[in-house]
């Protein structure tokens, strides 16, 4: 791999050291009180691992022991918690390791390495290994607040080499294993709750730069989508205000170069051509218009980039968004603040009629503000715990604009400080009574935060462009036949 490039299980060593010793989370209101103490604390060496009978899974304990003996603050590589009765666990994130299977285990083994997460599936026969349970809060997405709400899916590969590593066997495993962690924790199977994490919101403007991007446009969404059990087919009239982003995998080849990390500029040298499943956007309703650029990515006024890090510039499968025009073959939509364009011809169309709610500003705001976590209001903390701040990101949600509507999110605090609950209410869940939704704002944003005194949600509205013509080849059913054909067997 390039020099350039740090592992994606690295990722989560940059959270925990901007977060750990004091880390911060989000959880659903608690009725009888709002303040939950976990006790006892204590890592675990031996677990029966939890995954579904079908599956091929063994049990490897990631470190959970100090990094420096006499600093109880200095410790590695998860939190305990007792999730989820103290906070609960909404989302899952898929990873891609950067490092082989053996090498990633040996990483989270090692507590310097202030990272792990809950399980890796090994690429060659969909090995799954758990190495943190999961009511214990693992450190890997880059925003605590996902951490604290989430499970975390470390699989074998590299993002730039994906066709490569994710195989069938690998596609599978995680596909049951999400299956059942879904089931169990009652998480939805959509794209608002199952992530990528380059899905995953950047905890504050600061460091949007900082977040990876893995599992990367040759991960196959709709493959895995189908795999459990929720293919992404039309499920609205053709017109409808809400899409989904949904390109035929094997279709849709796409070029991209190897760019280095931070400059987005397009002198890398190219990556082979292969399939992927992003679909390009664009500021203006032209092949030769500039790609988009991310306000948070693109803090230097550059256009965006055909650079494989660049994921302000793609749509992903899955993905749902308002349409905000419609001109001949291209299509506009509210994305992150603004319209970008993909060409969308009737009889190759990548994005399909969706039901689903959408979300709007109030009458008489003028903009909303968008956040990376949901952290309460400071009135909810005791004195013991400090206020955590709540800093908008670089979106807004403007009059006239509009995005998809991805439920309510758990408002509160998982204040975890030291290894051996040393300190005053350490090890302490504080909810909060303010109360945020979810919309999905663009790529790295699929959980933006709104608060929601703030906005309406609504049903989406027919829209009334220009007639496209019905015939066989058209016709939803006919795409989804044409789809299913191409798609590799699953079984």
């Amino acid at each position: 791999m390039p020099s350039r490039r740090i592992p994606a299980v690295f990722a989560c060593l940059a959270a925990a050291v901007l977060f750990v010793p004091a880390v911060t989370a989000g959880a659903w209101p608690m009725p009888a009180h709002d303040i939950a103490k976990v006790s006892p604390l204590t890592g675990t060496t031996h677990v029966k691992p939890e995954c579904p009978a079908s599956l091929r899974c063994d049990w490897v304990p990631a470190a959970y022991q100090r990094t420096r003996w006499a600093e109880p603050g200095s410790y590695g590589n998860y939190d305990v918690a007792d999730r989820p009765r103290d906070v609960p666990i909404r989302y899952i994130v898929l990873h891609d390791t950067e490092e082989d299977y053996a090498s990633t285990l040996r990483i989270f083994q090692d507590p310097k390495t202030k990272a792990a997460a809950h399980y890796v599936v090994r690429s060659a026969d969909g090995q799954v290994t758990q190495m943190v349970r999961t009511k214990d809060v693992g450190w890997h997405s880059g925003n605590w607040y996902i951490n604290s709400t989430a499970i975390g899916i470390e699989q074998e590969g590299y993002a730039d080499q994906g066709a490569t590593w994710y195989t069938p066997e690998m596609y599978r495993s995680t596909a049951r294993l999400v299956r059942y962690l879904a089931a169990r924790y009652h998480i939805p199977l959509d794209r608002q709750h199952i992530l990528g994490h380059d899905n995953v919101p950047a905890s504050t403007a600061s460091g949007i730069k900082d977040m990876h991007w893995d599992p990367g446009p040759y991960w196959d969404w709709g493959r895995f989508f189908a795999l459990l059990g929720k293919p992404i087919t039309p499920t609205a009239h053709r017109g409808s205000e809400l899409v989904t982003i949904n390109p035929v995998f094997r279709q849709n080849v796409q070029q991209l170069r190897d760019c280095p990390d931070s400059t987005y500029n397009s002198t890398g040298p190219d990556l082979p051509d292969q399939s992927a499943d992003l679909v390009p956007l664009r500021t203006a309703p032209a092949a030769d218009a500039p790609l988009f650029a991310d306000p948070g990515l693109h803090t230097d006024g550059k256009m965006g980039s055909d650079c494989i890090t660049d994921w302000g510039s793609r749509a992903s499968t899955g993905q749902q968004f308002v349409v905000a025009e419609q001109r001949g073959e291209w299509t506009a939509i509210w994305w992150a603040g603004a319209k970008a364009w993909f060409r969308n011809p009737a009889r190759r169309p990548v994005a399909v009629p969706t039901q689903g709610l959408i979300v709007k500003p109030k009458p008489g705001r003028r903009e909303v503000p968008t956040y990376g976590r949901a952290y309460p209001e400071a009135s909810a903390y005791p004195q013991t715990i400090d206020a955590q701040p709540i800093e908008p990101l670089p979106y807004t949600l403007a009059a006239g604009q509009a995005y998809a509507y991805g439920g309510p999110t758990p408002t509160g605090y998982y204040y975890a400080k030291t290894i051996d609950d040393s300190l005053p209410d350490d090890h302490t869940y504080v909810a909060g009574k303010d109360r945020y939704l979810t919309i999905q704002l663009g790529h790295r944003d699929a959980v933006a935060f709104l608060r929601e005194l703030a906005v309406a949600v609504e049903k989406p509205h027919a829209l009334f462009g220009p007639v496209v013509e019905r015939d066989a080849v058209n016709h939803p059913d006919a795409i989804l036949r044409q789809r299913l054909r191409l798609m590799p067997k699953l079984q």
